[in-house]
């Protein structure tokens, strides 16, 4: 088992992306805190992964809420090694005119604001265990944007970059900063993404422009941030992981 013996938390874990990294890291042994706004759908997921997981309510845009969870997670499995920020929203894809302002409040305090949030909480916490391996959701929107996306975008564009720079700066502290960048995948997001119901026309036309042939799935979003988390990626920190079939090429 890859994980074995080490603690980790997952946002956003109540479906999606989030609950394959979440099942996945209780699979490689991993003891899991799953934290996520809907908490009984977390609940849900974390029963189905085992008991060595635990579903916790959590508004990641608010830094009370992260810092309940994160003294939580302490007190009932010990130190923290691992925090994957995958919580994310997006608007519908429409004209960034179109965006309201409320909207784009919601984008940038779920996708942007968690991750400072997040970072502040955890990073003393991570620096007193001796270091430890943080790895954000990004998207291939970041790399190779879409129109209809443009706020949405940006956010992506700050995570990929911000991972980055965090990476440079906690270095010192053994903290590895990693950044997963999905395409588009298969999750309660998609008919957003896409601007309307996921039509098989849509789709098809989408899928064209992935080499591979195929959206991203869970278990491939899954697969690459077992491998950032493990020991077998100690030298590998500031690295943004397209996981896209080839869309970003």
């Amino acid at each position: 088992m890859r994980l074995q013996g080490k603690v980790a938390l997952v946002t956003g874990a109540a479906s999606g992306f989030g609950a394959a990294i979440a099942r996945r890291f209780a699979e490689e042994g991993a003891k899991v805190a799953l934290l996520d706004i809907n908490v009984a759908g977390a609940a849900r997921i974390a029963a189905e992964a085992g008991p060595s997981a635990r579903a916790l309510a959590c508004d990641v845009t608010k830094g009370d809420d992260i810092a309940r969870a994160v003294e939580a997670i302490a007190s009932e499995f010990g130190p923290l090694d691992i925090v994957v920020n995958n919580a994310g929203w997006t608007h519908r894809n429409k004209p960034l005119a179109e965006v309201t302002e409320e909207e784009f409040d919601r984008l940038y305090a779920i996708n942007v604001k968690s991750i400072y949030l997040m970072t502040q909480r955890i990073v003393p916490v991570l620096h007193r265990n001796g270091g430890g391996s943080i790895i954000n959701i990004g998207s291939t929107a970041g790399v190779r944007p879409r129109p209809g996306l443009t706020w949405y975008n940006g956010t992506k564009g700050f995570v990929n970059l911000v991972s980055k720079s965090l990476a440079v700066e906690l270095a010192p502290m053994n903290i590895r900063v990693n950044c997963v960048a999905p395409v588009l995948g298969e999750t309660g997001l998609t008919e957003a993404f896409m601007g309307g119901p996921a039509t098989p026309e849509l789709l098809a036309k989408f899928i064209a422009t992935i080499p591979l042939g195929r959206m991203s799935r869970g278990t491939d979003i899954a697969a690459a941030c077992v491998y950032l988390a493990s020991d077998e990626a100690e030298f590998l920190t500031g690295v943004v992981l397209p996981v896209d079939g080839g869309r970003t090429v």
